[in-house]
């Protein structure tokens, strides 16, 4: 860690009196199970996720990745209570060298991934995709405000093994997370069936209000003595309750695009009663623009602004949205 970042805070926004049935995509649905002190957030991306990878036509391990990280960041950028940006970055010597994931203020999101396409192999998991490195967690708050980053190492695990050691060393909040990605093809009429992507996400915080409810055992020092005798810390009956709910969730249950998040919901806490809160919708958006492109000329040096025309213009072209911008070298600032 650089630097300790602000609480991750749930909404507390009146709950929804009479929950809906009826699928949402692309939002993020706030929730909590008040007698285990338990709250959390699931979300579900349908056309955002689709729009993103469909641009880059990415192969599908690297498209099940990429859309990973973008539920892993819908659910921890969807907690910010102000209007700045979550970016969850990725940079590793896998075949996927590199991610990244753009929350915008409350519900814009984009994401882009880099990655060698000789390397791709049959079979492999998103653990030997991303190979060795590490994630990074930044919260912007916007100008003259302080920006807090996490970093995880990442040695061979998936986001969701990086998203635990990331609550576990930096927050200090037992949390549980979950992350779902699939291809769902349906019946189309003329051109065969319809592909399209989908995926889903929860994430589960204990939270009581006795402080020493929340104690945890130590982190390993690294450098003790082998044989050396750690404190044992045994868990609360609750947190132990909801891992154990939480992990009976199936990835289908997650992207299923006929069960909405109210009835997951209920499928696993009716017994101890769950309350649902406003969804939070999620929209994918660039925020690339002609203007911006133009400004971001602007700031290159004069000779290396003269060598980026070719056959009589500058050509630009974004990387997360595929959009391209054409200049001519007066346009661009080129003398």
């Amino acid at each position: 860690m650089t630097s300790q970042s602000p609480d991750i805070k749930i909404s507390t926004e009146p709950p929804i009196r009479a929950p809906s049935a009826v699928p949402i995509d692309d939002a993020v649905l706030p929730f909590e199970v008040g007698s285990l002190d338990l709250r959390g957030r699931l979300t579900r991306l349908g056309p955002a996720l689709d729009d993103v990878l469909t641009k880059h036509d990415y192969p599908p391990a690297v498209g099940k990745l990429l859309g990973e990280a973008m539920v892993l960041t819908a659910l921890l950028g969807s907690s910010l209570k102000f209007d700045g940006r979550f970016i969850l970055q990725t940079q590793t010597d896998g075949p996927v060298s590199f991610m990244i994931v753009d929350y915008r203020g409350a519900d814009r999101m984009r994401a882009y991934a880099r990655y060698d396409a000789s390397r791709l192999e049959a079979g492999q998991d998103s653990g030997a995709l991303l190979g060795k490195g590490h994630l990074a967690m930044t919260i912007d708050q916007g100008a003259d405000m302080s920006r807090y980053q996490g970093l995880v190492a990442l040695e061979g695990g998936n986001l969701e093994d990086a998203a635990h050691e990331y609550f576990l060393r930096s927050e200090q909040i037992p949390t549980k997370v979950r992350l779902a990605v699939g291809e769902e093809w349906r019946g189309g009429e003329g051109d065969g069936p319809k592909h399209r992507w989908r995926a889903g996400g929860m994430l589960l915080q204990f939270l009581p209000k006795a402080p020493e409810r929340l104690r945890q055992a130590d982190l390993h020092p690294g450098d003790a003595p082998e044989g050396a005798v750690t404190d044992a810390v045994e868990e609360d009956d609750a947190w132990v309750e909801g891992q154990s709910l939480i992990s009976t969730v199936e990835d289908v249950e997650l992207i299923d695009p006929d069960l909405s998040g109210e009835r997951l919901l209920y499928r696993l806490f009716h017994e101890r009663g769950v309350r649902v809160f406003p969804p939070l919708p999620l929209r994918a958006e660039c925020s690339c623009s002609r203007e911006a492109v133009s400004g971001m000329l602007k700031s290159f040096a004069p000779g290396d602004r003269a060598d980026m025309v070719k056959d009589g213009k500058v050509v630009v072209t974004c990387e997360f949205c595929s959009s391209v911008y054409e200049f001519t070298p007066d346009e661009a600032g080129v003398e």
